[in-house]
């Protein structure tokens, strides 16, 4: 009774009339979970990854999970260019592949893997020399600063590996092919965790390389992933296809390019606000002290499990989103963009049960630190609560990304976490006293914001009259 309420065709249209045949619910569901699965189990296991990795490093001390974590903001800053240009890619080829035009999706792809060489080259550089003074101002201590530089240096100068795959699985993903995204990810993943064991803490004759063992088999992984995405655009039966069409005629079209540019540059600038915000709350953070931060990140990497699930539905929502409003479909659009929030609702609650009745012992996980353990359980009570909005949030800022509406989610990324999240944070962690807690209850305030404003965004359904 309670599926068929969540899942009827009612609830899934709203006020949006019928644009043609509405094929029946079972197959909608279907094909929801057929885009979004991969993309679940591909986001849960990269930060089911780094959620290892956190263990991995963890017996190295408080001071090791604190370095890898201070180097998580400033290694995103690197890829902002990045993330706003596969928002671009992911929303467009979606849109290409539901108007049936194979050809200006290839040029898309090919100009976009073109772009990105020239910006890696650049943002590699700077990032090698400037990683000294970077951490220090995100928040580095005497004892963690020298093995968060080592670390970041090291993944900044490898990253042309991780961001040509990055570019190649947005496009695979914009085009519903989620499956590639996953056994590229998964693959890449195992290696990453093979080589931390060897490299970390020094076993099968490997040296003992602590925290730039890490960051080694990070990159590592990342070359991995690389050659499998290549490999997926060199069928040329698949609907991605680098050498697709004739030579000379490669470049992409201007209506094209006006569009990669009016959603990447809107994109562009939600990650700017994002990354400003998440930097300056990680500073706050970090003044705590180390065993405080380390305790945040283990915080940080169990809500990344919940995130992944949000994120695997939205990259579902963008996919089906983008498709359906191709083919002019947006009753379809809205019925997909439903469809993805009741999963994400259901596994949200799932979730906050989890981790309000056994948070302590996965903080165990981590650490038999008692200090860090009752951080964990003050904590985890509270990302309990995150999780559901957070989920909720994420799928639709999916949604609206899917249909272009970039600028949107780039305004609430600018009110919520530039502002909100910072402010809250250090209301609470410093006026009000209230330590590692007050730090969370900015993260719930930010959360609660976000929800709020992509949800009364998505309701106005402005989003399915975009134009790509």
């Amino acid at each position: 009774m309670l599926i068929n309420l969540l899942f009827s065709k009612k609830s899934m249209l709203g006020s949006i009339p019928e644009r043609g045949p509405i094929p029946p619910m079972g197959r909608l569901l279907s094909r929801t979970m057929r885009v979004a699965w991969p993309a679940i189990v591909e986001q849960f296991l990269v930060s089911l990854v780094s959620f290892i990795d956190t263990v991995m490093v963890s017996g190295l001390g408080a001071y090791a999970i604190a370095a890898v974590g201070l180097c998580g903001q400033p290694k995103f800053i690197t890829l902002i260019p990045f993330f706003s240009l596969n928002v671009a890619v992911s929303a467009l080829v979606a849109r290409r592949k539901g108007q049936g035009d194979r050809e200006s999706a290839n040029r898309i792809l090919l100009f976009s893997l073109k772009f990105s060489a020239i910006l890696t080259v650049v943002i590699s550089v700077l990032g090698v020399a400037f990683a000294d003074p970077l951490i220090r101002f995100a928040g580095s201590q005497p004892d963690t600063h020298q093995a968060a530089v080592a670390y970041f240096r090291i993944v900044v100068g490898g990253m042309a590996f991780n961001v040509f795959s990055l570019v190649i699985n947005a496009a695979q993903r914009g085009a519903g092919n989620t499956m590639i995204a996953m056994k590229t990810n998964l693959t890449s993943n195992a290696v990453n965790l093979v080589l931390n064991y060897c490299l970390i803490g020094g076993h099968f004759g490997f040296p003992a390389l602590g925290v730039q063992g890490d960051a080694i088999a990070t990159v590592s992984g990342t070359v991995v992933a690389l050659v499998m995405s290549v490999a997926s655009v060199l069928h040329k039966d698949g609907f991605l296809y680098v050498f697709h069409g004739e030579r000379g005629k490669r470049k992409i079209d201007r209506f094209s390019l006006h569009s990669m540019w009016s959603v990447g540059s809107a994109s562009l600038l939600e990650q700017l606000f994002l990354r400003i915000g998440f930097m300056t709350y990680a500073i706050i953070v970090a003044h705590l002290g180390t065993v405080a931060f380390a305790a945040h990140q283990i915080g940080m990497n169990i809500i990344s499990l919940s995130f992944s699930i949000g994120n695997g539905l939205s990259i579902a929502a963008v996919a089906l989103v983008g498709e359906s409003l191709g083919e002019k479909r947006p009753d379809l659009a809205r019925m997909f963009g439903r469809i993805c929030q009741r999963f994400g609702m259901i596994f949200s609650f799932s979730l906050a049960i989890c981790f309000s009745t056994v948070g302590r012992d996965i903080f165990r996980l981590f650490s038999e630190d008692p200090v860090i353990l009752d951080y964990g359980g003050t904590i985890m009570p509270v990302i309990a609560v995150i999780v559901i909005l957070q989920i909720a949030q994420v799928i639709f800022s999916g949604c609206l990304r899917g249909a272009g509406d970039t600028r949107a989610v780039a305004l609430i990324s600018l009110v919520s976490v530039t502002f909100i999240r910072p402010f809250s944070g250090w209301l609470f962690v410093y006026p009000l006293h209230a330590g590692l807690l007050g730090a969370w209850f900015g993260i719930l305030v930010d959360q609660f914001m976000r929800f709020i404003l992509t949800f009364f965004r998505y309701r106005s359904g402005k989003w399915l009259d975009i134009i790509l």
